[in-house]
This record gives C-alpha cells, structure tokens and sequence, in this order.
C-alpha cells in the first residue's frame, strides 16, 4: 500500500491537485500557440485521450494573447508556461489562464515576479515554480550538488511568493538524469508543503523517453511522492498521456483504459502469441473503461497466471481456451482467437 505525502491542495480550473486528490495527468502541446485552430484541435485530441490539464508555450504577446480564444473552445484547464518575460504573463492572466508556470532560473528580477504574483493573487491562479536542471545559472551555488541546488532555487522562490501572501504554488523540480530527479524532489518533499508536479525533462523519444520517465516518476510515486505528472517525449502528445497512465495503472494509482497482461512467449508457445497481443493491444486502444486482458501462450497455466483478469485467452497448439478471472468458460479454434476475445471483451 502506497501512503502518498499530504500536500496542501489548489485548484487549477475546476481540478483540485494536491491533499490526497487523484494524480493528475497533464501534457502540453507541440503546436505554435498563435495559430489558434491548430492549438484547439490538438487540446481537443488530448482531451480524448485522458488529459486532465494541459500547458502550452507563451514565448511572445501574440501567444499570449491567444489564450482568450483557446480557453473559449476547450474543455479542461489550461496553463501557460512562461520564460524570460515577466510581462507575457500578466498578458495571459488577463486572458483567463487557469494557471502560470514559471521558470525561476529564466526569470531572476524580484519585482518582476511580485508584479506577477500580484496579478495571479487577484485572480486567484496558481504558479508552478518550475525548476529545470538546464536552466540554473552556472555560478549558483555551486558548491551543492545539482539537486540541492534545484531545491535551494524553488525554496527561495517558494518564500518569495509567501512573502507576498501568495500560497497557491505548485513545485516541480526536472532533470534529464533520473538519480538528480529523484534526488531533489525527495529533499523539497520534506521542505514544504506544496503539491509536487512530476516529471523527467527532455526524456527522449517515445520508447527511451517512457522508459526513463517510468522509472523516475514510478520510484517518487512509489514513495509516496507526486501530485500531478507529465510524461516529457518526443512525440505525439498522446503518447505522453498513455504512458502516464500506464505508470499510474502500474501502482495502482489510477485506472483508466485497460490492461494487458501477456506473457513473452517461448519455446513453449505452439501459436504466435505476440502477434495475438498485438492485435488486441489495438483492439483495447478503443475502450476507456478499465478492463484487465491477458493473451496467455499456456493452456494449463495461463488462467493461473492471469487469475485476476477480467477476462482473457490461454492458447495452445491449434485451439485456446478462453477464461474470465481464471475459470475457464469456453473453447475455440486458432482461427477464432481473436474475435473469440474480443466478443467476450464487448459482453463485459
């Protein structure tokens, strides 16, 4: 049993992040921000996909100032992620952004951030104090270790903002290097009381990039630590949000969408197994409802090995067996794998 750290809870939109609240799966998108259309419809395909809030690039006033439009045609909270220029910020708060990130180690000006924090405390929106390992000035610090100082960067800005009367913050703390990661959100963790936004930085392409985010999110999650998460790859942005829930699936965090279960396959196997699993991997892709699946290469211990399975197949030379949470409830021909599964898929 996971015992996750008790955070003080804020509201982005209408979604709570933060004292016990289910983790959150963000993303952000890959289109210019100015050209409006465009931005819409790749919200609204992450939308489907699962994706509770989304954050997109501000890097000049015409981006900030399409926030109003954006904002009108969806359908979850939107975050503008801000750099260098304290005043696309005011812009987007005046737009009706749900939420600011903010990049201490691009913005370093006191009375630029307070102008923020002033603006946001009106509204009533939040700042992520968004510390990258990329971003911190060479000479601050340097006699701590990269991690200490990320932590010692986000502490002092956590206590510029509370020395506004500010206490709406969300921290984040990335790296590309999973140990450095994981380092530093385990010292903030104990630090602070504010909700946590996971992630690894510039993780890579889709299949390194969810190995390496799974491994470092998965460990802070395990611990207790984490209150919303993104998935950083280079690639599509749903891809970001599947993986994110299979991390949290993988926990027992959070169900959305099935599961399969399948074994490797062997020398044992007498029916192609990882082609069976293929095909119904696409076949789930489908469904929202969190169903467990296994595609099981045994017909003697397949159903033992997937006891929990809402429903699934074990196979074997020329026929399988098809089973619901390890009782075996009918046979079929190799030919009728496939639809046999998936008929028993679409009863349930």
């Amino acid at each position: 049993m996971i015992t996750r750290r008790i955070s003080r809870p804020i509201k982005v939109g209408g979604v709570t992040i933060g004292d016990g609240a289910p983790i959150i799966v963000q993303s952000m998108t890959k289109t210019d921000t100015r050209d409006v259309p465009a931005t819409i419809a790749q919200i609204k395909q992450l939308e489907e996909c699962g994706c509770e809030v989304v954050r997109v690039a501000v890097p000049n006033s015409e981006a900030a100032q399409a926030i109003a439009a954006i904002k009108k045609n969806i359908s979850i909270p939107l975050i503008v992620d801000i750099h260098f220029d304290y005043r696309l910020a005011l812009i987007a708060l005046d737009a009706g952004t749900d939420g600011l990130r903010l990049n201490p180690g691009n913005i370093r000006s006191p009375e630029q951030i307070a102008k923020i924090v002033y603006a946001a405390r009106e509204r009533e929106v939040p700042i992520r104090i968004g510390v990258n390992a990329g971003s911190l000035p060479l000479s601050y610090k340097p006699n701590l270790t990269l991690a200490e100082r990320m932590v010692s960067m986000a502490l002092e800005q956590v206590e510029l903002l509370e020395s506004q009367d500010f206490n709406l913050i969300k921290v984040s703390l990335k790296a590309f290097d999973v140990p450095t990661t994981i380092e530093a959100y385990k010292i903030i963790a104990k630090k602070m009381p504010y909700p946590l936004h996971l992630g690894i930085t510039e993780a890579g392409l889709s299949r390194a990039g969810s190995i390496r985010s799974a491994v470092g999110i998965g460990v802070l999650l395990y611990q207790g630590i984490g209150d919303t998460i993104r998935v950083s790859l280079s690639a599509q942005p749903c891809e970001e949000i599947a993986a994110a829930y299979e991390i949290l699936k993988s926990l027992g965090l959070r169900q959305r969408g099935p599961v399969l279960v399948s074994c490797p396959s062997c020398g044992r196997a007498e029916s192609d197994i990882i082609a069976l699993a293929e095909a119904v991997g696409k076949r789930l892709k489908k469904i929202s409802k969190p169903i467990k699946v296994a595609v099981m290469g045994c017909v003697v211990n397949g159903p033992g090995e997937a006891r929990d399975a809402d429903v699934g197949i074990a196979c074997g030379k020329g026929r399988g067996v098809i089973f619901r949470k390890g009782e075996v409830v009918r046979t079929v021909s190799e030919e009728n794998f496939l639809s046999a599964l998936v008929g028993e898929i679409e009863k349930i």
